[in-house]
């Protein structure tokens, strides 16, 4: 009698970046097609947060702390219970990814220039992150390192090849049952910011 060989579990993938790298299209591109929990990292914030970003106002360490924490319970749930998921979050400073790295966690940071980020915020008309604090994220931003399991995709391209090159990279395969613990509507993003699908070889729209 033969048995079927135990595959090895599968992460939970933190989709990482400024505003506006393009991390909720493509962390819904990629429930979508694998079937996994998906939570928006910024759907966890304290409403204090989204007050004070709406505003403009950078947030301090002090008013991070609690939503990491949210964040990590997240992604701890999945990785305790053997279940991959996808999860968004800026996670800016090493401190950040300290908190919520662990076995079974990977980081794939969204990076881009300057000019092809800032075009994106400005066309976004569905978040609350306005354009003046890409500045501020840009100066916060410590790039993960090579030790801390990190795959580095650029943007620029179209977001579902993009996400292509993180399942092809990662070797991700779809997993029943993967929505247990995560969304309602796993595959489906609860703030898409539809600006994120520009790129700058799409020929403008007659």
């Amino acid at each position: 009698m033969t048995t079927e060989a135990h595959s090895p579990q599968q992460p939970v993938v933190v989709i990482m970046g400024v505003s506006g790298s393009g991390k909720s299209t493509v962390a819904g591109i990629l429930a979508g097609q694998l079937g996994w929990d998906l939570e928006e990292g910024d759907d966890l914030h304290p409403p204090a947060n989204v007050v004070k970003m709406a505003a403009g106002t950078p947030l301090t360490d002090d008013d991070r702390w609690p939503w990491l924490d949210r964040v990590a319970d997240w992604i701890s749930d999945h990785t305790r219970a053997g279940l991959p998921g996808i999860i968004t979050c800026s996670a800016l400073k090493r401190i950040y990814r300290d908190r919520m790295r662990g076995d079974h966690v990977v980081f794939v940071h969204l990076t881009g220039s300057t000019d092809t980020i800032s075009h994106r915020i400005a066309a976004r008309t569905d978040h609350f992150m306005p354009t003046t604090l890409l500045d501020s994220q840009i100066a916060t931003l410590e790039p993960p390192g090579p030790d801390e399991n990190v795959l580095v995709i650029d943007v620029g391209r179209k977001p579902a090849d993009e996400a292509a090159e993180i399942i092809t990279q990662l070797h991700l395969h779809p997993e029943t049952g993967s929505t247990a613990l995560g969304s309602t509507h796993p595959g489906v993003s609860s703030a898409p910011p539809l600006a994120d699908l520009w790129t700058p070889d799409t020929p403008a729209t007659p």
